[in-house]
């Protein structure tokens, strides 16, 4: 009896003495990651965790442990997983599952491949799409509902634009939603009219909302179907955690239901659509992070102003292409302070929407004055900063602000923005690198679906402010671009930063998410033009392959 007790006493010593192997070894790679002090480091070897966390990095002479499972990465590049830091997640699904007119250049081809999704698309009640820009068709003002009409008169079309600033809808639209010429115009919103005051179709930022009101409601189902498409089509560009603005009650009952049914593949930094959203799903404060580290409630996104496209920016001065006109204010200086400040005072997050020159002095102004009350690790964000004067680009350098910007946006919107504005006013366009010299964090992101989202074609375009086909030569305002690292980290480990999750994930570092790309080229090592070619491989997130073999 006694030498079995001491039998089983010395087997359960040695139980504890030895560590489980439940470690995976990926090896043979060109592994490239971002140390604490945000510089480049490369390695040969990652090992993780049967939970997926990174438990070292080695390099080429490293000896490599013994572990339960070893993978040979066949000397493909290893890259951090990107991270998205401005998205709509599942105005992305829904655009997977509806009318995509972004490749459109001509408002006759628009029109043809709307009456061809109607044709397609009978029992559909309602005709939704987006992506629409009257600025890449050449047309030099709005499109209206009678050239809808010509497609699709049985039906209401309602489609939104590129910038998701302004909606087009057909007379059976507006009929439904009983807007006619007596239907006075929106505080932060513009109805646009033709000649007589009646309106003409679009409806711009505020105003949107009296024709969509009237659209049905997505069903549960079409939501977590349109949330599957977001993730594959994220995950497609190596995406593998995002911030989602705007996220409503419905929206984060959808990422519920899938990280409760095992289905939430991607990581989301959620920012609340309002207030009362924002209290009802964080309550006391921002939520625990749920699922491993997929989920987390961080705050509020608020709309300070439009966008240049639809000319709701708000300006300093007067818009160079409309004189009577310097954009629509969505809030005002106090109500802006009194919503940052309800946000502060639960220690939830703010990321404000800001992309005049104008908007973004009173953002950049409210945060000096927050500052002085709301103490601590804040990190206020300012998304887009697309036009800051340049005595302002200097304010970026305090209080921890973060500037969120998406370098897309830039070859986008370049000529608009030299129509909108004139030269003389482009100094602090789309400022990546005056950010970075005024001692701010940079998170880059894609504002998909304004853009697609892909991490690769943003940082072509980061380093280079050249557009797909490498115009204009040498640059557009070149003395913006970031070099190759910085680009990087803003679409990794300070995109992360941004979102609480730094620790988490976003650096391929001991102790972090095993997130990772296994990629077919060298980011550092690649012209734009060959880095926006990028083939992703292999997509692992904390330690499983999500895509790829």
């Amino acid at each position: 009896m006694k030498g079995t007790f001491r039998a089983v006493f010395a087997a359960s010593i040695a139980l504890f003495a030895t560590p489980a192997l439940a470690d995976t070894l990926v090896d043979n790679v060109e592994g490239i990651t971002i140390d604490e002090n945000g510089e480049i480091k490369r390695f040969t070897g990652l090992v993780f965790d049967d939970e997926g966390i990174i438990t070292h990095t080695l390099k080429r002479d490293d000896a490599r442990p013994q572990t339960d499972f070893a993978i040979d990465g066949a000397g493909r590049v290893m890259l951090p997983g990107m991270i998205d830091a401005h998205v709509h997640v599942m105005d992305l699904g829904f655009g997977q599952l509806t009318l995509d007119l972004s490749g459109t250049t001509s408002l006759e081809e628009a029109l043809g491949k709307i009456r061809q999704f109607a044709e397609d698309n009978p029992a559909r009640p309602w005709i939704l799409g987006r992506g629409w820009n009257q600025e890449k068709w050449g047309l030099g003002r709005f499109p209206t509902a009678a050239e809808l009409d010509r497609v699709v008169a049985d039906r209401p079309v309602w489609l939104e634009r590129a910038d998701n600033h302004a909606n087009w809808a057909n007379s059976r639209a507006m009929e439904i939603a009983g807007v006619t010429a007596g239907t006075p115009d929106v505080t932060g919103g513009q109805v646009i009219r033709d000649e007589n005051g009646a309106p003409s179709g679009v409806f711009v930022d505020r105003a949107k909302s009296l024709v969509s009101a009237a659209v049905p409601n997505a069903r549960p189902g079409d939501r977590d179907a349109a949330f599957a498409a977001a993730q594959e089509k994220l995950l497609e560009y190596g995406v593998t955690a995002v911030a989602d603005m705007r996220t409503t009650m419905a929206d984060w009952q959808t990422f519920r239901r899938a990280g409760d049914a095992g289905q939430l593949k991607i990581r989301i930094m959620s920012y609340a659509v309002d207030a009362e959203t924002m209290e009802l799903i964080g309550g006391p404060g921002p939520t625990r992070w749920l699922y491993d580290d997929k989920l987390r409630l961080n705050g509020i996104k608020l709309f300070v102003d439009g966008s240049l496209g639809s000319r709701g920016a708000l300006l300093l001065k007067p818009y160079k292409d409309k004189m009577e006109s310097r954009g629509v204010p969505l809030l005002g200086s106090t109500e802006l302070r009194n919503l940052m400040s309800r946000a502060a005072l639960d220690n939830f997050q703010t990321a404000i929407h800001a992309i005049g020159d104008a908007a973004n002095r009173d953002v950049l102004q409210a945060i000096d004055e927050l500052s002085q009350v709301y103490k601590g690790d804040r990190r206020w964000r300012v998304e887009h900063a697309q036009i800051v004067h340049p005595e302002d680009l200097s304010r970026f350098g305090r209080h921890g602000t973060i500037a969120s910007m998406q370098p897309l946006h830039q070859t986008s919107d370049m000529q608009m923005a030299e129509a909108r504005l004139g030269q003389d006013r482009l100094v602090g366009a789309y400022a990546w690198r005056s950010v970075l010299k005024a001692g701010a964090k940079l998170a880059f992101g894609s504002d998909t679906p304004v853009e697609p989202a892909d991490p690769f074609a943003g940082i072509a375009v980061a380093i280079s402010r050249t557009d797909e086909n490498g115009n204009p030569f040498g640059g557009w305002r070149a003395e913006e671009t970031v070099n190759r690292e910085q680009a990087l980290r803003a679409f990794t480990a300070d995109a992360a930063y941004a979102g609480f999750a730094d620790g988490r994930f976003g650096r391929l570092v001991p102790g972090e998410r095993a997130d990772f790309l296994l990629v077919d080229r060298d980011p550092f090592l690649s012209s734009p033009q060959e880095i926006r070619r990028t083939q992703i491989e292999e997509v692992w997130i904390g330690g499983r392959n999500v895509r790829g073999r």
